[in-house]
């Protein structure tokens, strides 16, 4: 039997028309596609910015209660100022996929107070703690975005709330939303006897001229800034959309190194130095260049790809920085080379000396969490010895600035009856976790109490291994990466695992090795995944006991934990 032949292809046989080329689907670039909104959340941004809802809570939704406030304001634009709904009690991680915002949420919202710099006076954290007592049932957490967090805060209270924090100079303006977030800023700015330069100013002409206006209200998703001017490096600049990082050119003097691009999240993906050197007075004019440009090309189709680090994945450096040059700047920025790596580590725990002869302290509480009744006291503790000044961290940590040498031992021993330690434990210092389950719609797990218990008994179990150096331990109660699971030496991402009787229970997933530069890593890396690595939140001091312990035993010389875990056959990371 002969085989088929095969079609005619001789040139009197007709030729079929080749099938045009699928136009490629727009993604919502502003200066490419226009402004034709392509998803809900564009929709409403663009028929109602943010900023308009205030005076509806105002005039409306305080008086007529929670019941009247629409879904695109409820779900939308209250985020512009810093309210979230929060999780209603008892409703278990194993139904937050399948329940509907309204159903998995309180009539109550958690509130997020921006303080850009991390910087306060000890007037204005006593009216933070007056709103935790009076209106947040005592609660007030460090976030590691170094804002305070509010819980339990009602619509009929909001406008109050407002007018005491506004009164000292503080807002909720744009803490949540597509819209530039808090600052980051190193925690010691114009203190620290190492400092290079002094980033308050920068800090202070950014959030002065740019938060609040409209030609920034509307952006693809959230936009997060970080400046320092501390060797240490001390504010998490590989995962912000844009970053300052001050260092020393050879011919130029003091000024900053440009990053862009950082951000994790389920698609975590590290910044990116665009080579330049940018000078103190250029940093307000660069800064607004990089939001306009996220504004004008970031993708705003897909929520999930609408990030800078997507636009900054496709272009690359090099034309992200031709297109800043010459579409918004106007002028050529300086070659620059990078920063040097860290010297020392940049959370400000213990006692420092300032430039003016003074202290600071730093002290840990527990994974950010304090209370009303706890700044308030931190407050008349940091006047009674002449200091005015507290400053946050991103680290969730606190600092008392300004402390006179022959007060710093009282200050230190009243912080740590506050339940701030100057002095913490490896696992007190160098844990952070995320708001979890207790008050997270999106979570799936708890998170401080868990890291509460286990920080309590790593102590215990690894108390002889007192002399090693500090593990960031960074607890997430969702993929989100809220507390940056991927650039910690042990990141555990919240889910439910099986159990040992075969039942779903509370637990994570495990990445090992991340981290940002440092003293002890050259450059920021993320963390490896090892396929099946899980832990149930009931095992999980235990599990860290035994990674721990395997690595005291296995590495080699000076090889850190994150060498170490990446380089590890795969059992020894069980």
């Amino acid at each position: 039997m002969t085989p088929p032949t095969a079609p005619s292809t001789t040139d009197d046989a007709p030729a079929r028309p080749a099938r045009p080329a699928r136009a490629p689907r727009p993604n919502g670039q502003w200066k490419i596609d226009g402004t034709t909104p392509l998803n809900h959340n564009e929709e409403f941004k663009q028929e109602d910015p943010g900023f308009g809802v205030r005076q509806r809570i105002v005039d409306v939704y305080s008086k007529e209660g929670f019941g009247s406030i629409p879904d695109d304001d409820l779900h939308g634009r209250f985020r512009w100022w810093g309210i979230y709904t929060q999780r209603k009690p008892g409703i278990d991680g194993g139904r937050t996929a399948s329940l509907e915002p309204h159903e998995l949420e309180d009539e109550f919202f958690m509130m997020r107070v921006r303080i850009d710099g991390g910087a306060l006076t000890t007037d204005q954290l006593r009216v933070l703690a007056g709103i935790s007592e009076e209106f947040g049932r005592d609660t007030a957490d460090i976030s590691d975005r170094q804002n305070i967090q509010f819980h339990w805060i009602e619509v009929e209270n909001i406008p109050e709330i407002w007018a005491r924090l506004e009164a000292v100079g503080l807002q909720t303006t744009e803490a949540c939303g597509d819209v530039p977030r808090v600052v980051l800023g190193s925690p010691v700015a114009g203190i620290a006897e190492d400092e290079l330069i002094d980033p308050a100013p920068a800090i202070a002409e950014i959030t002065q001229k740019y938060i609040g206006i409209p030609e920034l209200a509307n952006l693809p998703r959230k936009f997060k800034t970080a400046i320092t001017g501390h060797p240490s490096q001390d504010v998490v600049h590989e995962i912000n959309d844009v970053a300052f990082v001050a260092h020393v050119h050879p011919e130029l003097g003091i000024g900053y190194d440009l990053w862009v691009g950082g951000g994790l999240s389920a698609n975590p993906r590290l910044g990116e130095r665009l080579g330049v050197f940018v000078t103190e007075d250029r940093v307000g004019d660069v800064w607004y260049g990089v939001a306009q440009i996220f504004r004008d090309y970031g993708y705003r189709r897909l929520r999930n790809k609408a990030r800078l680090k997507f636009l900054l994945k496709d272009w690359g450096p090099a034309k992200f920085r031709q297109v800043l040059q010459d579409e918004y700047l106007g002028y050529e920025l300086p070659d620059g080379p990078p920063a040097p790596q860290p010297d020392q580590p940049g959370d400000h725990i213990g006692v420092h000396r300032q430039k003016d002869g003074r202290f600071y302290i730093g002290a840990a509480p527990y994974v950010g969490r304090t209370s009303g009744p706890t700044l308030r006291k931190v407050a008349d503790l940091a006047d009674s010895v002449g200091s005015s000044r507290v400053r946050l961290t991103p680290h969730q940590k606190l600092l008392v600035l300004d402390v006179p040498e022959e007060q710093v031992e009282h200050v230190v021993g009243e912080l740590k009856g506050l339940g701030l330690d100057a002095d913490p434990s490896p696992w007190r210092r160098s844990t952070i976790a995320c708001t979890g389950i207790e008050f997270c719609k999106l979570a799936i797990v708890d998170t401080k109490d868990t890291a509460t218990a286990a920080i309590d008994d790593l102590e215990k179990r690894l108390g002889d291994l007192s002399e090693m150096k500090p593990l960031s331990l960074n607890i997430n109660g969702c993929p989100n990466s809220c507390a940056r699971i991927q650039t910690a030496d042990i990141g555990l991402k919240g889910q439910l695992v099986m159990g040992d009787d075969g039942e779903q229970v509370p637990g994570f997933q495990v990445h090992l090795g991340g981290g940002l530069a440092s003293q002890d890593r050259e450059e920021a890396g993320l963390g490896r995944t090892v396929r099946g690595l899980k832990v149930t939140a009931d095992d999980l001091s235990e599990y860290v006991e035994r990674v721990v312990r395997r690595y005291e035993a296995d590495h080699e010389g000076a090889e850190t934990f994150a060498e170490w875990s990446h380089r590890a056959d795969e059992e020894a990371l069980r």
